[in-house]
């Protein structure tokens, strides 16, 4: 029997959905689209960083001169980005990537073999699916339980784990429930890591960007003195706002020993492919410098559509069927809807009806119907003016 010309792990569903279809005949009929998941920091009008870009244009790039782990200013200046934060990541223990993206490949091929588990968190982002099918990783979740704030269910976690268990992922802050790991659940975790001889991958893209009046009992970074290996994951695309420069990187903690040895095998697969560019690298430690006011743009820019959608919340009423649940931190809002509707009609009577755009709970594997996630990263008089219909309509139904 002739062999498929494709491999089946990329035997992917790629037939259109209803919402797809609604998308494309709002967009043929060349209506205008308020789009609420827009996640792109580009897109959202928060501040001018052509200057940064054009950092890019340094005539040290046209030189090629390739390091696996990055180049040392690079690294350096990783370092440099967490010390200004009070944590201690030795330039050492730093590796640079094209993306968090890829980095989670290299993980993936570093820890696992074929057929073995990495436990992931639900809610969570849905690209882990299509990172770990390429790698031929089978994810097993475990519960961020809401009724407690999206505290991990440690003994769902560890129930979970057998054999075949490589690595426990968390997502610090949650994407979409913006919810910040505990200082206790971290010691937690790191217990049942060593217990089980796992390790822990922290992907903490959305670090920066915790809403004021955190609570002091949150773990601000797994960047620190670790028990058990770790590796924490950030970069640019979310830190600077600019993920078109394509940089990301990897601090590995933990005994030195074995952190050692990650790092000397990281080397090896980086090395393989070399895929981070010399004009980024260089132009790195002044991206980072000038992160302040992008930053502080985007966290107001965040902090004011919460407000925004708060009022239009507050304006159905005390008894209203809508709420929002608690966000610590991140670019994103989760609201608990009527179930009158599935989230799916929900989300296209809104493409429909409304002109507007809006996640479904489902799409961030949360664990039950009801629930809209919207992005708080478009500009203030559009968000409102949209989330007010969204709210109203809901509070119609």
């Amino acid at each position: 029997m002739k062999k498929p010309l494709f491999s089946e792990r990329t035997a992917w569903d790629l037939t259109e959905n209803d919402l797809a279809r609604d998308l494309g005949a709002a967009r043929g009929e060349g209506r205008a689209l308020v789009d609420l998941t827009e996640s792109n920091p580009t897109r959202a009008g928060l501040a001018d960083t052509a200057a940064l870009v054009a950092l890019l244009g340094d005539p040290r790039g046209a030189t090629y001169a390739p390091i696996a782990l990055g180049h040392p200013t690079a690294r350096a200046a990783v370092a440099s980005y967490y010390a200004e934060r009070g944590l201690d990541l030795p330039i050492d223990r730093v590796a640079l990537s094209a993306s968090t993206s890829e980095a989670y490949g290299w993980l993936f091929k570093l820890l696992t073999e074929r057929g073995d588990k990495v436990l992931v968190p639900a809610p969570s982002y849905p690209l882990f699916a299509f990172l770990a099918q390429l790698e031929d990783v089978e994810l097993v979740p475990y519960p961020l339980m809401r009724e407690a704030g999206f505290r991990i269910d440690l003994h769902a976690l560890e129930a979970a784990i057998d054999e075949d268990t490589r690595a426990i992922l968390l997502v610090h802050p949650n994407n979409p429930t913006g919810s910040f790991v505990r200082r206790d659940e971290a010691e937690a975790l790191e217990a049942i890591a060593l217990r089980h001889g796992l390790s822990i991958i922290a992907d903490e893209v959305f670090g920066d960007y915790a809403f004021a009046g955190l609570p002091a009992d949150r773990l601000p970074s797994f960047v620190g003195p670790r028990r058990a290996l770790t590796f924490v994951l950030s970069g640019l695309s979310k830190v600077v706002a600019l993920p078109q420069l394509k940089l990301g990187w990897i601090g590995v903690l933990g005994p030195d020993d074995v952190a050692l040895e990650a790092m000397r095998r990281i080397e090896v697969i980086a090395d393989t492919y070399l895929s981070v560019g010399t004009p980024v690298q260089l132009a790195l430690p002044e991206i980072l410098a000038a992160r302040g006011p992008i930053q502080a743009a985007i966290r107001a820019r965040t902090a004011r559509n919460l407000v925004a959608l708060d009022a239009a919340l507050a304006a159905l009423g005390a008894e209203a069927s809508v709420r929002r649940l608690p966000v610590e931190g991140g670019w994103y809002a989760i609201l608990e809807i009527p179930r009158t509707r599935d989230e799916d009609a929900w989300v296209q009577l809104f493409v429909r009806d409304e002109g507007i755009i809006v996640h479904p709970g489902y799409f961030f594997d949360l664990p039950d119907e009801g629930f809209l996630v919207v992005s708080l990263l478009p500009p203030e008089a559009t968000f409102t003016a949209a989330i007010t219909t969204v709210i109203r309509r809901l509070g119609e139904a």
